[in-house]
């Protein structure tokens, strides 16, 4: 039911290497998007990305009816009418683009996680934040060991005739090992490969402490590597779904929670949360 017609939605997600902000309106559109390198200094950022997205949906801040921020500096955003969890907010999000989905693997640029989910909503999950084997920083890393830029390292593990494999889990050991592997003449679409199938072999063994079910969903800066979304789907043996877009899935679950939030609001008759309560859109973004 339509409740009027500006109703605006926000959602925030500070993550450890990306910030995704993202806008939508009472039906579910999506009006704007930004995404940014996460840095030290989250309240600025914040205030940046959020400056970004309402330029780009041409409209001033007071029209925002709900900001929900989401992600491991979710605290540090100061316009923000709620924090929620980025496990909580990664589901939501997901079962946007893909309503039948049960289990997802998303991997971002410190941790990999592992959801169940169902009717939308989160009900069990795994994840792996010890360290950085199997994340976006581990092929940061490794590519740079290799003299290449991390945007080429999918489509050039795609040409491998013979992938080799890699051992070593740990960043240090398997930059050593890769190396190693160069010095022994092992073309380098052979090395790429084998480090996607290894960390997709990590990441499904995660997940499998879940009771894998499809539809499965994968998310998260590594999503955008084919080279790993094909190891993936040979290590699960089954195929997956990877959403056009699949960093921002976080922002795009805490912006929807923000209107569901709102418009249950509305129907018990209690004041939205913006403008009496917020201080002035000045003192947020400087």
């Amino acid at each position: 039911m339509k409740i009027r017609d500006s109703l605006y939605f926000a959602g925030l997600d500070l993550g450890s290497t990306m910030t995704k902000v993202v806008i939508i309106d009472e039906a579910a559109r999506m009006v704007a998007r930004v995404e940014s390198h996460t840095g030290a200094e989250h309240r600025r950022l914040a205030n940046k990305v959020m400056e970004e997205a309402l330029a780009q949906a041409n409209m001033p801040f007071a029209e925002i009816s709900y900001v929900i921020a989401t992600g491991y500096g979710r605290i540090n955003v100061p316009f923000a009418d709620r924090q929620i969890t980025e496990l909580t907010c990664h589901a939501r999000g997901i079962a946007s683009f893909f309503p039948n989905v049960r289990t997802a693997l998303d991997i971002g640029g410190q941790d990999a996680k592992g959801l169940k989910i169902k009717d939308g909503k989160l009900v069990d999950f795994v994840m792996n934040d010890r360290c950085a084997a199997g994340t976006g920083r581990f092929l940061e890393v490794i590519a740079k060991a290799l003299g290449l830029k991390l945007e080429e390292l999918g489509d050039i593990s795609l040409k491998s005739t013979s992938k080799v494999s890699i051992s070593n889990t740990c960043t240090v050991f398997a930059r050593q090992e890769v190396i190693a592997r160069l010095a022994e003449g092992i073309p380098v679409e052979d090395i790429v490969a084998g480090l996607h199938d290894a960390i997709a072999s990590r990441a499904v063994r995660m997940l499998r402490v879940l009771k894998i079910e499809p539809d499965i969903v994968f998310t998260g800066g590594v999503a955008k590597n084919a080279g790993v979304v094909k190891a993936v789907k040979e290590n699960l043996g089954h195929d997956i779904f990877v959403p056009d877009d699949p960093l921002i899935s976080g922002a795009l679950g805490a912006a929807l929670l923000g209107k569901e939030l709102t418009l249950e609001a509305l129907k018990k008759g209690q004041a939205l949360p913006t403008k009496e309560r917020r201080l002035t859109e000045a003192t947020f973004f400087k």
